[in-house]
């Protein structure tokens, strides 16, 4: 049932939001060389690859530096750029994940191997489901990149601080993963964003 309600919502957006999509991927490649699109390899489901789909809001091989943005301050980051981050408009083209199988709406943000590797055995709970576009650490730490931007040392505070905190809020939505909890957070989600 949940998958359904998956597709139905995300083939909803996309379809509303083409016009829009159509618009800021032409102001992407015509803002800075390369690509609409921004592909990263996550960990989903039970640890298995996939390629997440971002709007590019980075200068072309950018990653190349390191995966983590540090805020405002990222050199890296282009102008429109700066705006689809500030506006989470980046995030929409995971709603083909959706579709795809490999995401869901709500559910554990999915990391890079990187991270994941981190993880300890009890953290790599959060594996056991489809990792998903939003959830409470999504909401908790909506301001990410300001915080990282604000530390001496963003990998060590991200890893020893931010990630750890994330992982509990994500097992917290592991103890009721249903399509009431998910319209909650999806709700909650879209008033943050239009905040």
């Amino acid at each position: 049932m949940k998958r359904i309600f998956d597709i139905l919502v995300s083939l909803t957006v996309l379809i509303i939001f083409l016009p829009f999509g159509l618009i800021i991927s032409l102001l992407i490649t015509l803002g800075s060389r390369g690509g609409a699109f921004y592909i990263q390899e996550r960990v989903g489901r039970n640890g298995k690859h996939f390629g997440l789909y971002k709007f590019r809001t980075m200068k072309k091989n950018a990653d190349r530096d390191g995966k983590l943005t540090v805020g405002m301050r990222d050199s890296r980051i282009t102008k429109i750029g700066y705006f689809l981050r500030k506006s989470k408009l980046d995030e929409f083209p995971q709603f083909l994940n959706v579709l795809k199988g490999e995401m869901s709406i709500v559910g554990p943000r999915p990391e890079v191997q990187e991270y994941v590797d981190h993880y300890t055995e009890e953290q790599r709970d959060v594996l056991a489901v489809r990792p998903g576009i939003t959830d409470y650490a999504s909401l908790e730490y909506f301001n990410e990149n300001t915080l990282l931007g604000a530390s001496l040392d963003p990998q060590k505070t991200y890893l020893e601080e931010i990630m750890p905190a994330k992982i509990e809020l994500n097992r917290r939505y592991l103890q009721r993963p249903t399509i009431g909890h998910d319209i909650q957070i999806m709700w909650k989600t879209l008033w943050k964003l239009l905040r």
